[in-house]
């Protein structure tokens, strides 16, 4: 682990800024290594704003009940690097990493690169080296000047929904970013679009059209809703009925039709669906904390409290997450916030502060670009007259149960940032 972090934190100072959206320098030092990524098992190439993760996630587990082994490229990591290379279906193993890391660098010889060109170009190294069926590659930021977008010939391309986010690199407008976002369609892919605003949905109809790409439009060729206590997906062949999704929320109802669409599309057999559905794990979005010293924490109360995570960012995550609070509850419901300086904060307090009784505010440990508390205290209580500030997500439980007098069921919510979920799970082994 250590030579690892060493060998990371080498990469990271290999270029000035831990952004800077282009494809030079990915497909040079691709070109020096031998051209890895053009010798991949078969492609799924994902872009969105929200539910990339979840909808691989849904995929990956509809893969892998048809017994057809799946390599996967995600990020961020929660926390360990390893999360984000996955071979056949597992976190590559240390020695792995540390030999294609440094392969990269060699090669590299110091010249300018971002860390996740250089990263990115590592995991090309190892899906060529170990064979599988299928390779999912989620998008880092954007799409069209991605590090993954070197990819010529994906099988299949995903646009999940898209809202505002990342604005100082993909542009301030919607219909900006949701072009940088169709930037992965290819001429003759089969692409599937997920629930867009009618505005994005033009736009990428639009962009399909010039670029000679077939889509399959949610709501014009497919449809996937909660019904009752089941899923219900529909496409031109007919009504399929399915389990609840296995990770949380009302979104993950269209998420899991974006799997579902693109499983059908690589002919996956009807009986492998429901296993997508059901066996999907995609942590910290809406996941139920079942072990770790904030379990302790409640542990030895009379009443029952549930603890929630949920790294989404974005207004749009933080309606998904208004949408799960909203959902019937005997009980107070309450958040723990913490967040990126980059992020739109009063977007977020915007959505989710009317559906909880208090809102915790804190600085995420050890982020030198974590938003002051203080910013989210003076927000937060613009539209919560119960929101407090505190050192840490433990400080803010501990003042949200002393809170508790009448002792009544209590749901808290940690969420705002990937980074902070990482804090949390490193603790809940």
């Amino acid at each position: 682990m250590r030579a690892t972090r060493e060998i990371l934190e080498r990469l990271t100072k290999l270029h000035p800024k831990k952004i800077d959206l282009s494809l030079n320098r990915v497909i040079n030092l691709l070109e020096k290594l031998g051209r890895p990524h053009l010798n991949i098992p078969s492609a799924i190439h994902i872009a969105g704003t929200n539910g990339k993760g979840s909808t691989l996630s849904f995929i990956k587990a509809g893969l892998e009940a048809s017994n057809k082994t799946v390599h996967s490229y995600t990020s961020p990591h929660l926390v360990n690097f390893n999360e984000r290379i996955c071979l056949k279906g597992k976190k590559i193993n240390e020695l792995l990493l540390i030999e294609y890391l440094k392969t990269c660098e060699k090669v590299n010889e110091s010249n300018n690169i971002t860390f996740f060109e250089i990263t990115t170009c590592a995991a090309f190294i190892a899906f060529s080296k170990h064979i599988a069926d299928y390779t999912l590659l989620e998008v880092g930021l954007g799409g069209k000047l991605d590090a993954t977008n070197v990819i010529q010939s994906p099988i299949l391309s995903i646009i999940t929904p898209i809202s505002l986010d990342h604005q100082q690199f993909l542009g301030n407008s919607i219909l900006d970013i949701a072009t940088e976002k169709a930037g992965i369609l290819k001429p003759n892919i089969p692409a599937i679009i997920g629930k867009q605003v009618t505005e994005v949905q033009e736009l990428i109809c639009s962009i399909a059209e010039i670029s000679d790409t077939p889509i399959s439009l949610f709501d014009r060729d497919w449809s996937s809703k909660q019904y009752k206590n089941s899923m219900i997906y529909e496409d031109n062949d007919g009504i399929i009925e399915l389990p609840t999704p296995n990770l949380e929320g009302l979104h993950q109802y269209e998420n899991a039709g974006m799997a579902i669409n693109a499983l059908k599309l690589l002919k996956i057999e009807t009986a492998f669906l429901a296993k997508s559905v059901q066996n999907a794990k995609w942590p910290a979005r809406l996941q139920k904390l079942k072990s770790g010293p904030l379990i302790k924490q409640v542990k030895s109360l009379t009443y029952h409290v549930d603890l929630w995570l949920d790294g989404g960012h974005n207004q749009e995550a933080a309606k998904a997450i208004a949408s799960f609070l909203n959902q019937p509850f005997n009980g107070t419901s309450h958040i723990i916030l913490g967040m990126i300086s980059s992020k739109d904060y009063k977007g977020f307090l915007s959505e989710i502060s009317s559906v909880v009784d208090s809102i915790g505010c804190i600085n995420i440990q050890d982020e030198l670009a974590s938003l002051n508390k203080e910013e989210i205290y003076k927000e937060a209580k613009i539209f919560n007259s119960n929101a407090f500030k505190a050192e840490s997500v433990s400080t803010a439980l501990d003042k949200i149960l002393n809170q508790n007098e009448n002792k009544h069921h209590i749901r808290v919510l940690i969420c705002g940032s990937l980074y902070l979920c990482g804090h949390v799970l490193q603790d809940h082994k």
